[in-house]
C-alpha cells in the first residue's frame, strides 16, 4: 500500500475489469439506488446487469459482506445497514477494512463508493486511511513504479448531483493530510527525531508559503519553557516548540491548534517496561494531526487567524534528564512538581496553550494529543476522549467526529472536584494524580486547563487520541478530518462548511449577531 497514488476524481470513466479491477462498496440500500447505465461501464463486458441485480440481492450484511462480480477483477461489498448514535453514519471504520480485505489486486485500480453527500467527506478521509505510505520492507523499496487507485463517488439521497472539481480538490487535499499524519506516526524515531519533525513543518510551510517561527534548545529555557525544556533536554535533538501562522486580512478572530509532538516516549528516569514502551513512536500523533490538518486546511482556503502550535520533544534518558522531584516553572508561570517523567505530554502541552494564549492571542485553543492510556479505558479504540469548558463546543466536537468520521466522545469536565489530584505540599502542583482510579484522563487534561486559568474566558478544547491513533501497527491518521470538520465553518471551502457542526445559521436579529462575542461567533 504504501507506493499508492491515490487520485480522487469526478468520475473514474469506463475500463473493462481486466484492465482496471474494481470494488464497488456502499450501504445495501445506496447500492440498489446506483443505476446500471451509471456504473456499466466499469464492469462490461464480464459482468452483465443480471449479474450486477444478483449480487446485491444476494449481499447480507452482517455487518459488512462482499461478492465477487467477475473472478478477483471486480468486487460489491456492502457496509452495515444501520448504526448507532454513537457512530457514524458513514461506517467509515468497515469502509476501510473492506477496501484493505476486498480491493483487487493491480497496479490501476478503481474505487467507487456509493454514498450520500453528507457521508463523502468521511468516506474520502476512511479511504485514505487504507493506503499508509511508510514502509521499509526491502521488497517495497526495491519497487520503482508506483500504483495508482483512482476514487470516484457516486452520490445518492436526496441530493444525487455529481461532485465538482473544487469538492473534489477538498478531498485529495484532506485525504494527503491525513496520509500525512500517518505516515509521521508509523516512522520510528531513528528517522522521525524533532530534527526531521521540524523538517517537515518547514516542507508543509514552505508549500503554503509559510515561514516557521521556531525555539529551541537553549532558548526554550531563557524563554521560561521550562515544560518542553524539561521533557526533551536529555536528548541527542533538542526539544522545539514551532509554530506556523495563518493570518489573512479580514480575520475576526484568532484559533490556535496545539499537539503534542512526543517524537519517543521512553517514560524518561520513570521508565516503561519492555512491554509498555514498544509503539511511543506513536506519542506524537497530535502534532502529526496538526500539521496534516493545517496544511489541508489552509489549501482549502481559511477566512480567521489560524495557528498551529508543535510541542516537539523526546522523552530520553541520560545524565540531564529531568528527575522525580525536580520542580520545573513553567511559562504560565506557575511552577509543578514532577512527581512521574512519564507524565510529559501535559507538561508540553501547557507551554503550547500558554504561548497560544498570551503570545497569539488566540480566542479558541484547541490541544490535541496521544496523552492518557487510559483514554483507551474511557472511550476505547475507536472514539476519542474530548475535554472543554464550553458545552457548546462539547456537543460541537461529537457532532464534527460524526460527521468526518473521526469519533469522539466527552470525559467529565469537574475542576472543582478533581484538580486537587495534583496537590503539591512545595510547588503550585504535581504533574501527576495521587489516585489513578479518580478520572485519569479528565485529571490530565485538568492539568493542561489549569495553565489557562479555568476562569479564561475564551474557549478550550481538549482532545485525547491516544487510542485512536492506530489501528493495530499502523497508524490512522486520526485527527485531520475531525479538525478540518469542526473548524469547516470558518473555511472556504463549501464541502468543508457542509461537514461543519458549528456557524449554524439562527434567527436572531443582525445587530444582535453582530454584538456577539468572538468565542460564540463560531457556535
Amino acid at each position: 500500500m504504501a507506493n499508492v497514488v491515490l487520485e480522487f476524481k469526478v468520475s473514474a470513466g469506463d475500463s473493462e475489469p481486466q484492465s482496471r479491477p474494481v470494488l464497488i462498496l456502499g450501504q445495501q440500500n445506496n447500492l440498489q439506488q446506483v443505476s446500471w447505465s451509471h456504473i456499466k461501464g466499469k464492469l462490461q463486458p464480464v459482468v452483465s446487469k443480471e449479474t450486477w441485480q444478483a449480487a446485491l440481492n444476494a449481499l447480507n450484511p452482517n455487518p459488512t459482506d462482499s461478492c465477487p462480480l467477475y473472478l478477483n477483477q471486480a468486487v460489491v461489498a456492502a457496509l452495515p445497514s444501520r448504526v448507532s448514535r454513537h457512530n457514524t453514519p458513514a461506517s467509515v471504520h468497515f469502509l476501510s477494512r473492506l477496501i484493505r480485505s476486498c480491493l483487487p489486486g493491480g497496479n490501476n485500480r478503481c474505487i467507487v463508493v456509493v454514498c450520500e453527500r453528507s457521508d463523502v467527506f468521511a468516506s474520502a478521509c476512511a479511504v485514505a486511511r487504507a493506503f499508509p505510505l511508510f514502509t521499509r520492507r526491502s521488497a517495497s523499496s526495491r519497487r520503482t513504479e508506483k500504483k495508482h487507485v483512482t476514487v470516484e463517488f457516486v452520490a445518492v439521497g436526496n441530493d444525487s448531483s455529481p461532485l465538482d472539481d473544487v469538492e473534489i480538490r477538498c478531498l485529495a487535499n484532506a485525504a494527503d493530510g491525513v496520509r500525512l499524519a500517518a505516515r509521521i506516526v508509523d516512522t520510528p524515531c531513528n528517522e522521525m527525531n524533532t530534527d526531521h519533525f521540524l523538517d517537515e513543518i518547514k516542507a508543509v510551510g514552505n508549500e503554503l508559503g509559510i515561514t516557521p517561527v521556531i525555539i529551541r534548545g537553549e532558548e526554550l529555557k531563557q524563554r521560561g519553557f521550562g515544560g518542553i525544556y524539561g521533557v526533551g533536554k536529555a536528548a541527542e535533538n533538542p526539544p522545539a516548540l514551532a509554530v506556523l501562522s495563518h493570518t489573512p486580512d479580514g480575520a475576526t478572530q484568532t484559533i490556535a491548534w496545539v499537539g503534542k509532538g512526543i517524537v519517543y516516549d521512553t517514560g524518561g528516569l520513570s521508565i516503561k517496561g519492555k512491554t509498555t514502551m514498544p509503539g511511543m513512536k506513536r506519542d506524537c500523533g497530535g502534532a502529526a494531526a496538526v500539521l496534516g490538518a493545517f496544511k489541508a486546511t489552509i489549501k482549502q482556503g481559511f477566512k480567521d487567524n489560524l495557528h498551529a502550535v508543535f510541542c516537539l520533544a523526546e522523552n530520553s534518558v541520560g545524565p540531564t534528564a529531568t528527575r522525580p522531584d525536580d520542580i520545573h516553572t513553567l511559562y504560565s508561570g506557575k511552577t509543578v512538581e514532577i512527581n512521574n517523567t512519564d507524565a510529559e505530554g501535559r507538561l508540553v502541552l501547557a507551554d503550547g496553550v500558554v504561548y497560544a494564549c498570551k503570545d497569539l492571542s488566540a480566542d479558541i485553543i484547541l490541544d490535541m494529543a496521544t496523552l492518557t492510556g487510559a483514554q483507551g479505558i474511557s472511550t476505547g479504540k475507536y472514539h476519542a476522549a474530548i475535554m472543554t469548558n464550553s458545552e457548546q463546543w462539547e456537543v460541537a466536537c461529537v457532532r464534527a467526529g460524526r460527521s468526518s468520521g473521526d469519533l469522539t466522545h466527552p470525559l467529565v469536565y469537574c475542576p472543582e472536584m478533581h484538580f486537587s489530584e495534583f496537590t503539591s505540599a512545595v510547588a503550585d502542583m504535581k504533574n501527576s494524580v495521587a489516585d489513578r482510579e479518580n478520572a485519569q484522563s479528565s485529571c490530565a487534561g485538568l492539568f493542561i486547563g489549569s495553565h489557562l486559568g479555568f476562569d479564561w474566558p475564551g474557549v478550550w478544547v481538549h482532545v485525547d487520541i491516544a487510542s485512536p491513533v492506530h489501528a493495530g501497527e499502523r497508524a490512522t491518521g486520526f485527527g485531520v478530518a475531525l479538525l478540518m470538520a469542526l473548524f469547516g465553518q470558518a473555511s472556504d471551502d463549501s464541502l468543508l462548511n457542509q461537514v461543519s457542526p458549528l456557524g449554524a445559521p439562527c434567527n436572531k436579529p443582525e445587530g444582535q449577531m453582530e454584538r456577539d462575542c468572538k468565542r460564540r461567533r463560531l457556535v
